[in-house]
C-alpha cells in the first residue's frame, strides 16, 4: 500500500507551484503585458524606477505658475520589506499551504511639477496579486503607501499618504493592478537638501482592518 505524503512535503510541493506560478506570471503573454505597459506609458510618458519620467505626447505645457522639474524629481525606491504583502487565511502565518493570496511591486515612474512653493507628485505603481494554495477571494484590497524622506543619518519623513486599491481576481489567480498617487505635495526644500529627498513606496497592511479570526470549536463533553 502507497503511503501519503508528509505535511512537510505536502507543503514544499505546494510552495514550489506557487513560486512556479509567481514566475510564469510575470512574463504574462505579450497582448497582456503591452497592454498594461501602454497604460503607464500612457501616464508618464514611458520610463521605469531606474528612467526619469519623460512628458506625454500630447500633454500640455505648464503654465506660468506651475513648471516640471525633472532634475530635482526624487527617485523612487521600494522600502525595505514592504516589497510584498500576503495575506493568509484568518487564524493563520502567512507561510506555505496557508497563504490565500500573494500581491508584489513590479515597476514604479514618478513625475514632478512645481507650483508656487511646493512640490506636487505623480508616482505611479504596477504591481500583480498571484493567488497562493488557500485560495484567493473574489476581490482583493491592496494596500499602499508613499512617503516623502529625506536620507540620511536621522531620516526624516516629510509627507506621507496612504491609497487601498481593490482587485478582481481572475480565474488564472495572476492579476496585474496599477495605482497613480497624483496628489503628493510637499514643500519646496532650501538649497540642496532636495537632493537627499527620495520617494518610498510599498504596501502597508495596517491600512486594513484584519479579518475577524474563526470562532474556536467548542469540544463536546
Amino acid at each position: 500500500m502507497t503511503a501519503f505524503p508528509s505535511r512537510k512535503y505536502r507543503v514544499v510541493a505546494v510552495s514550489a507551484v506557487v513560486a512556479l506560478a509567481v514566475g510564469c506570471s510575470l512574463f504574462a503573454s505579450p497582448v497582456a503585458a503591452q497592454s498594461l505597459s501602454d497604460r503607464f506609458k500612457g501616464l508618464f510618458g514611458g520610463g521605469s524606477s531606474d528612467q526619469p519620467a519623460q512628458p506625454a505626447p500630447g500633454a500640455p505645457d505648464a503654465g506660468p505658475s506651475e513648471s516640471r522639474i525633472e532634475e530635482t524629481c526624487p527617485p523612487v525606491s521600494i522600502r525595505a520589506g514592504a516589497s510584498t504583502y500576503s495575506v493568509a487565511a484568518p487564524g493563520k502565518e502567512a507561510v506555505g499551504d496557508n497563504v490565500r493570496y500573494l500581491a508584489s511591486i513590479t515597476k514604479v515612474a514618478r513625475d514632478c511639477r512645481r507650483t508656487g512653493d511646493d512640490i506636487t507628485a505623480r508616482i505611479g505603481i504596477q504591481g500583480r496579486v498571484i493567488a497562493g494554495p488557500a485560495g484567493a477571494p473574489e476581490t482583493v484590497e491592496v494596500p499602499l503607501r508613499v512617503a516623502v524622506v529625506q536620507s540620511g543619518v536621522n531620516e526624516k519623513t516629510i509627507a506621507t499618504k496612504a491609497y487601498r486599491t481593490t482587485v478582481a481576481m481572475a480565474a488564472d489567480g495572476s492579476v496585474p493592478f496599477t495605482l497613480v498617487a497624483d496628489d503628493v505635495v510637499y514643500p519646496i526644500a532650501p538649497g540642496a537638501v532636495g537632493d537627499s529627498y527620495i520617494f518610498y513606496i510599498g504596501f502597508d497592511p495596517q491600512l486594513l482592518t484584519p479579518e475577524p479570526k474563526a470562532p474556536a470549536k467548542r469540544k463536546k463533553k
